[in-house]
């Protein structure tokens, strides 16, 4: 306690001023949000959201870190239908990150979200030009999903698409499309997002992917 007290002294003064406004940003969880999400874990915070809907379907875990601009919003596009989106234990989402949950989004532990960054489960149908509903506000009734790794990391401006499984330990390079799963132990980037790279455990080492390489997948 001491030490980090000595360290909260002589730092400079805009760090002080981020320190204090995290811990604000945790007792406003403790005293706000875990009375209105299903589960909203010890250390976490939310800096200054811009939209959260439907917050008691939605679990957080511990350490959790949100940044400003943050849109969280559960739709309820079916009565019959529970939505889940679950955040693990210390992820971290940077600003303006976007996630919209119908079905279900389970994001894992120790993942970083880059700024700008979209996470989606629903799908605009479009096919019925008869259809007077604006395509906006026309959701797919599928038990669609996102499922993110423990330890990956979303790089800046990407978007993540619905029907998506991201293994553990992933880069998905910034301004990326993922349309389709993405094996462990992968680099991947582009639009839409192709594999660039896997880590070979037999040689320790990160290796450029033939097309011969991602028909063989990687380890799980």
């Amino acid at each position: 306690m001491w030490e980090r007290a000595k360290r909260f002294w002589h730092a400079p003064f805009l760090n002080k001023l981020h320190s204090l406004s995290t811990l604000y940003y945790r007792l406003k969880g403790v005293a706000f949000y875990r009375f209105l999400f299903k589960e909203f874990g010890k250390g976490s915070y939310i800096r200054r959201p811009m939209l959260i809907l439907n917050p008691r379907y939605i679990s957080m875990g511990d350490r959790v870190s949100i940044r400003d601009g943050v849109r969280l919003e559960i739709v309820r596009s079916n009565g019959s239908r529970i939505p889940e989106l679950k955040i693990g234990n210390d992820t971290n989402m940077e600003q303006n990150v976007h996630i919209v949950c119908h079905s279900r989004i389970h994001i894992g532990n120790k993942v970083s979200i880059t700024g700008h960054c979209s996470i989606v489960d629903v799908t605009h149908p479009f096919t019925d030009v008869h259809d007077l509903k604006k395509i906006g506000d026309r959701i797919e009734d599928e038990d669609s999903f996102v499922e993110i790794g423990d330890g990956t990391f979303i790089g800046f401006g990407s978007v993540i698409l619905p029907n998506v499984r991201i293994g553990r330990c992933v880069v998905v390079g910034a301004n990326s499309v993922v349309t389709h799963d993405v094996p462990d132990y992968s680099v991947v980037g582009g639009i839409p997002a192709i594999i660039l790279k896997q880590y070979d455990f037999s040689s320790n080492l990160w290796l450029k992917v033939t097309p011969a390489r991602v028909s063989q997948g990687c380890r799980t």
